[in-house]
Formats: structure tokens, C-alpha cells, sequence
């Protein structure tokens, strides 16, 4: 009967063996192909497997414990060392392949946020164009301004100060639409620093740019004041 139930409990260790080698092949040909999907099934399983292989270890060493022979003491040992070797390589496999899962989503990460990063600053620069190119416009269109005119003045300089306001008006709005255009800007650009310090460097020059438009906009709706002025004082 004891003997009986010693080949009992070596029959399942063997199964339990070859059931976790079989195992063990699938998983080192995934952990060495990268795989992109999930692997916790097979992970469990062999958990699942581990644990019962253990439980049939314990249950021999008491069968020894009690009285088995050296043969038998010696075939427990193989069978410990058996255990202790498939364990140690799932958590070396596992690591390994928890270590490759982390770098694939750091480098994943890094590439959106260099396109995130790529998209922010081709609109930081059109939108930085557009306004040099109105700041050109003010200037020019400052320059035809006369600012000291008789009262007499002729219907011809009445249209042109009409044309130079009408100009000015349109450049005020482009300029309050490219207002609302950094704000949006400087909106994004505040989420991707969240994540990554080296941003911060460009949400300065955005707040930079974004005072220079503040002191653009005062300046248009001084001119365009003072423009009005002059035409209801010369009529």
C-alpha cells in the first residue's frame, strides 16, 4: 500500500514535469519573439502548475519523512531540483520579458510626444509669421498716416484716412484672432510639459510672444482712436 501510493505521487510529479516543460518551450519562444499581446494565461498556467508541483513534493517528503528508503530519498531530491530549476527560469523569463513590455512603452511614449512636440511648434511658427507680417503691415500703414493736417482737408485725404482705419480695424481682428490662437497653443503646450520638463523652455517663449501681442493689440487701438479723432475733427 505505502509503496502504491509513493509510484502514485511520482506519476503525478512526472505529469506535472512534462506539462510545465511543454509549457516552459511555448514561453521562451514567446519571451524571445517579443510578443505584442498578453502572455497572463500562459503565465498563470504555469504558476498554477509550479504550485501544484510543489504541493506533490511536500506530500513525498512526508512519505520519506516517514521511514523511505536512501533510493528514495535520492529520487525526491531529482525531483526538487527538477522544480527548483523550472521555477528559477519562469521568474528569469518573466523579468526579462517585463523589462522588454517597459522599454517598447517608453519608446512608444517618446515617439507621440515627438509628434505631439513636432505639431505644437509648426503652429507656434505660422502663427509667430503671421504676426511679424502684420506688425509690417502696422508699420507701413503707420507711416501713411499724416498725423498733423489743416482743417481744410480735401475729400481725397478723408477717403484715404477711411481706407487707413478700415485697415487698421482688419488688422485688430486678425490680431485678436491670432490672440485666441496662442491661447490654444499655449494650452497644448502646457499638457506635454506636464510629462516632460524640457517644454517648459517653449511655454516661455509662447508667453513671450503672447505679451508682445498684448502690447500690438494696445497699439492698434491707440492708432485707431486717435485716426477717428482726427477725421471727427475734420469734418
Amino acid at each position: 500500500m505505502e509503496a502504491s501510493s509513493w509510484d502514485a505521487l511520482r506519476k503525478q510529479a512526472r505529469k506535472l514535469e512534462a506539462q510545465l516543460d511543454e509549457r516552459m518551450t511555448s514561453y521562451r519562444r514567446l519571451v524571445s519573439s517579443n510578443p505584442d499581446g498578453s502572455v497572463a494565461d500562459l503565465e498563470s498556467s504555469i504558476e498554477h502548475l509550479l504550485k501544484q508541483l510543489q504541493q506533490i513534493n511536500l506530500q513525498m517528503q512526508t512519505w520519506v519523512s516517514s521511514g523511505g528508503s536512501q533510493i528514495i530519498s535520492h529520487t525526491l531530491t531529482r525531483h526538487k531540483e527538477i522544480l527548483q530549476d523550472l521555477s528559477q527560469e519562469f521568474y528569469r523569463l518573466r523579468s526579462s520579458l517585463r523589462a522588454k513590455q517597459e522599454r517598447s512603452s517608453l519608446l512608444l511614449e517618446f515617439r507621440d510626444y515627438d509628434r505631439e512636440k513636432a505639431d505644437i511648434e509648426g503652429g507656434a511658427d505660422s502663427a509667430e509669421h503671421a504676426l511679424l507680417k502684420e506688425q509690417a503691415a502696422i508699420s507701413r500703414n503707420s507711416g501713411q498716416v499724416p498725423f498733423c493736417q489743416p482743417p481744410s482737408l480735401s475729400a481725397s485725404i478723408f477717403r484715404r484716412m477711411d481706407n487707413v482705419i478700415s485697415q487698421a480695424q482688419a488688422t485688430l481682428g486678425a490680431l485678436v484672432l491670432q490672440r485666441s490662437t496662442f491661447g490654444g497653443i499655449t494650452t497644448k503646450i502646457s499638457n506635454v510639459s506636464s510629462r516632460l520638463p524640457t517644454v517648459n523652455h517653449i511655454l516661455s517663449s509662447i508667453k513671450r510672444k503672447k505679451s508682445m501681442d498684448t502690447i500690438i493689440l494696445s497699439f492698434v487701438a491707440s492708432v485707431c482712436t486717435f485716426l477717428m479723432l482726427i477725421y471727427w475733427l475734420s469734418k
